[in-house]
């Protein structure tokens, strides 16, 4: 099966349909590597995550996946990811702020990203998880800002029941109406976009806050 990535993207419906017939069960095993690596390796934040999740529920709900398993695959996948990016950002944060002439990982960004944390960071780990690339970097900073990890634990694991099993129902239950699927490349394009409003809102209310 040739894969072309934008191709990919615009048919994922298409394309986990036809992974289920050729692999099965091992297609669990792709999506769970999908989710840990746009959650766990803060070098791939551009994996389709949402749009994922989504086209997962509306292929569980045609028979080729069981649903339950489906989200409690996922659902590790993005708790394990998110613990293994704060683990990056805990024990490699300090070597990237430990040069006092950096002017990029300045000292300074640390102490403050380690206040930030500890007033916001759990509803900031939570939150995060519905905004693309913001979900793949909040755990690290978590790491680098030495948030307390049961802490973190805890909003990660209440941020990803939210996301994984909000966004595999949807799909599960409304991922099939003839509407949607006939459009479904358009739907995809909506929930990537709404996903950002969260990002976008924060950064007009700082601007404006500046003002």
């Amino acid at each position: 099966m040739e894969f072309n990535p934008i191709d990919v993207f615009m048919h994922l419906d298409v394309y986990l349909a036809q992974l289920v017939q050729q692999y099965g069960t091992g297609v669990y095993a792709l999506l769970f590597g999908v989710i840990f690596c746009e959650t766990g390796l803060v070098v791939l934040p551009f994996l389709p995550g949402d749009s994922l999740l989504f086209v997962g529920g509306a292929v569980a709900a045609l028979g080729g996946m069981d649903p339950f398993a489906l989200s409690a695959t996922l659902m590790a996948a993005a708790i394990l990811g998110d613990s293994t990016n704060y683990l990056i950002g805990r024990l490699l944060g300090e070597k990237l702020f430990s040069n006092p002439k950096s002017k990029i990982f300045r000292r300074d960004y640390l102490d403050r990203t380690h206040e930030f944390y500890e007033r916001h960071g759990g509803k900031t780990v939570t939150l995060a998880r519905f905004v693309p690339i913001v979900r793949t970097f909040a755990p690290f900073v978590a790491g680098v800002g030495h948030m307390n990890y049961f802490r973190f634990l805890m909003f990660s694991v209440l941020g990803t029941v939210a996301w994984v099993g909000g966004l595999v129902a949807l799909g599960y239950f409304f991922g099939n109406i003839t509407f949607i699927k006939q459009n479904l490349s358009i739907m995809i394009i909506c929930i990537v976009a709404l996903s950002f409003v969260p990002m976008m809102l924060q950064v007009a209310r700082h601007k404006l806050g500046k003002a």
